[in-house]
């Protein structure tokens, strides 16, 4: 993936490099302020996304959070463990995902178990079909308008590795400031 170039639809402005903090952008890599600031507007963008798309689902009320661990507990149609989905998530604070389960389970979406002395959670009938529903609006709205952009998918798939990449490196400098 070094070195190889993604071919975006618009080009870089000629007042320079779009950032939400020009101190940050006056560094040894500017880049990495346009990424982030690139990274900022994306997540707010996603949330609103996902928040949106599951009310045009059928079910309202579910934050960023609440949605993304009900597609992550149905993910391949088995119960998952409390940590995993914890871990697959990028999720430090578990008690918000413990909340999300309980919030889950309360609208019927998810049921609750046990594996051993570990917590299980499983998706119901009705959460598999409000990600079906899900899917449906994401594939006529998100999906159909990306399309006509024109992107190569494999450009969005590698994009898509150098995120995870970058959220190691983020990781990584976390546990070296937590250590300061």
């Amino acid at each position: 993936m070094a070195g190889k170039k993604v071919k975006v639809a618009e080009s870089r402005p000629a007042a320079g490099p779009v950032v939400s903090a020009e101190l940050l952008a006056s560094g040894a890599m500017p880049a990495l302020s346009e990424l982030e600031f690139g990274m900022i507007m994306s997540w707010h963008a996603f949330q609103r996304w996902m928040v949106r798309c599951m009310a045009a689902a059928g079910h309202a009320d579910l934050g960023p959070l609440d949605v993304l661990v009900l597609h992550s507990v149905n993910h391949r149609g088995r119960a998952k463990r409390l940590a995993d989905i914890c871990l697959v998530l990028n999720v430090e604070d578990t008690h918000t995902v413990t909340y999300s389960v309980r919030k889950l389970e309360a609208r019927g979406l998810v049921r609750s178990g046990r594996q051993g002395k570990e917590k299980t959670v499983i998706v119901t009938a009705e959460g598999a079909a409000a990600c079906a529903a899900y899917h449906a609006v994401r594939e006529r709205l998100l999906v159909a308008g990306v399309k006509t952009l024109g992107f190569d998918p494999a450009a969005i798939s590698d994009i898509a590795a150098l995120l995870r990449s970058m959220s190691g490196q983020y990781d990584q400098a976390a546990r070296a400031a937590a250590a300061l």
